[in-house]
């Protein structure tokens, strides 16, 4: 079961930030997080494809090492 976030622990959370961070320092810390997000699902894609042309690459997709 997955958590999800009512209004109360948003409202907690941003109050909790503004007093670490203080109000200047919100934008940057939350565009840090979007660049790092989007980097993390950029490799996340990256990977994955690497993964499928090297199955691919050796075959129909079967384990070669005879491994199962």
């Amino acid at each position: 079961m997955m958590f999800r976030p009512g209004t109360g622990e948003i409202i907690l959370i941003v109050v909790v930030l503004l007093l670490l961070f203080g109000a200047k320092r919100i934008p940057d810390l939350a565009r840090s997080v979007g660049q790092a997000l989007h980097m993390f699902r950029k490799g996340m894609k990256e990977g994955i494809s690497d993964i499928e042309i090297d199955e691919e690459d050796s075959g129909n997709g079967e384990n070669t090492d005879g491994h199962s």
